[in-house]
């Protein structure tokens, strides 16, 4: 039984390229925080009255006025989103989000750690082992080559 169960994940490993599960994750998660990026706008980047209140009341951080927070946070879930999918800076964009994880987990929703928790294990990868070849950053050479098996 084990000598199967060996070669079925021998098999998977030569089925689902590393760089595949990259792209998946890095499409996955700016999905996520794009999405909820957009429910603070309206238009193109026009902050909402609902999105202000939301950083008045309910989304309250230390340190920083909630002003600066909606538009740091909004400008945030669409910028590093977009450059996951496009593959560029993603180590930089994926370090970002999981910083913005890290402050929603601890000052906003503690109790929602097992989501958190799911974003970082997405998030956490990407930091890890960057892209994969399927994206801008290995076509204009700022990840280094040789780190992607498969």
């Amino acid at each position: 039984m084990t000598h199967a169960y060996a070669r079925l994940a021998g098999w998977l490993d030569d089925a689902i390229p590393c760089n595949a599960l990259l792209l998946v994750a890095r499409l996955g998660i700016a999905a996520i925080f794009f999405l909820s990026g957009r429910t603070k706008v309206e238009g193109l980047l026009t902050i909402t009255d609902s999105a202000r209140d939301l950083f008045e009341t309910e989304y309250v951080l230390p340190l920083i006025p909630p002003a600066i927070a909606v538009h740091a946070a909004t400008y945030a879930e669409h910028v590093f989103p977009i450059l996951l999918v496009l593959g560029l800076f993603t180590r930089g964009a994926a370090v970002a989000l999981l910083g913005m994880t890290l402050v929603i987990e601890v000052f906003v929703y503690p109790d929602a750690w097992p989501t958190h928790l799911s974003w970082a294990a997405i998030l956490l990868p990407l930091i890890a082992r960057g892209p994969g070849t399927w994206s801008l950053d290995r076509l204009f050479g700022p990840e280094p080559t040789g780190l992607i098996t498969k």
